[in-house]
């Protein structure tokens, strides 16, 4: 599988001069397998540029929203794809115990947040409650979802294809009020989901000291991130979902801290907007 980010910030975008080595898009990363199949996963402000890459592109398209927060759907109004008439377009996001995925995400596609109404789009659109207890396919791939500790009702993804693994948790709290993990691995939220993944893409939003003030807002710290990696040993590990507030160099201080940390049993590639990674057995920087 290759692995292109194309958003990696949290919370809300912050585009500028202090941040354009990592990125300032929220979070969309694109998942294709051998034979050039696609997955989409989450859709956040980068999306935008994602999708005008896709527009000659006559086979479906599959787009797996891990929550409905803003940050996370905010570009797909802006997501090419929708707008092409008759093009197969399939949106999987979560249900609530009260509404189906369809209601939920047509809140905010339609006035007075968005102008074009979700059952208004020209593309032959199909909108899907994620399925949970059991893993699903969508061509060309083999998909897990499973609830995980944040705001809401919020998933972790696992995509398998081409006898390899990628597990996508943007946004992720596993310590939540605790001064330690649980002893016992299976309570840790996500574990099961990840475990022994080629690539792991988690959140990397908040250093140690500023989580102090945070705790309970659905995000992990850098002392936790390496604590949950080194519990379900990714091959890689890719921080992801970047504290708006951090300039690049504060992102640069993280991922030698991770690093640094996590040398040499797991191998750390920053999730900055742009990065291409091969994944394999074990997964490669391709390119950027």
């Amino acid at each position: 599988m290759k692995v292109s980010v194309w958003g990696s910030r949290g919370s809300v975008a912050s585009p500028g001069p202090e941040t354009v080595h990592y990125g300032g898009n929220t979070s969309c990363v694109e998942v294709r397998n051998s034979r050039g199949d696609l997955v989409v996963l989450d859709s956040g402000t980068g999306a935008r540029r994602l999708g005008r890459t896709l527009l000659g592109r006559t086979e479906p398209v599959h787009v797996v929203l891990t929550h409905l927060h803003m940050d996370h759907i905010q570009g797909l109004g802006f997501f090419g794809p929708l707008y092409v008439p008759g093009l197969e377009v399939h949106l999987w996001g979560p249900a609530s115990k009260t509404q189906a995925h369809r209601s939920r995400l047509a809140r905010y596609m339609s006035p007075p947040l968005f102008p074009v109404w979700l059952k208004d789009l020209p593309c032959d659109l199909h909108v899907h409650d994620l399925p949970t207890g059991h893993d699903f396919e969508v061509p060309g791939f083999r998909l897990r979802v499973a609830k995980v500790c944040h705001p809401g009702f919020t998933f972790g993804v696992r995509v398998e294809a081409d006898g390899t693994s990628v597990t996508y948790i943007p946004d992720h709290e596993p310590a939540l009020l605790g001064v330690s993990f649980p002893n016992h691995p299976e309570w840790v939220s996500g574990y099961d989901l990840a475990l022994g993944t080629d690539l792991l893409i988690h959140d990397a939003q908040y250093d140690d000291e500023d989580y102090c003030d945070r705790v309970g807002w659905g995000h992990s710290a850098t002392s936790h991130l390496v604590t949950f990696a080194r519990l379900v040993r990714p091959s890689v590990l890719m921080p992801f979902h970047f504290e708006p507030a951090y300039d690049d160099s504060d992102l640069d201080r993280i991922v030698d801290r991770l690093t640094s940390a996590l040398a040499p049993d797991i191998s750390v590639v920053a999730g900055r907007e742009g990065v291409t990674v091969t994944v394999e057995p074990a997964a490669t920087v391709a390119d950027g």
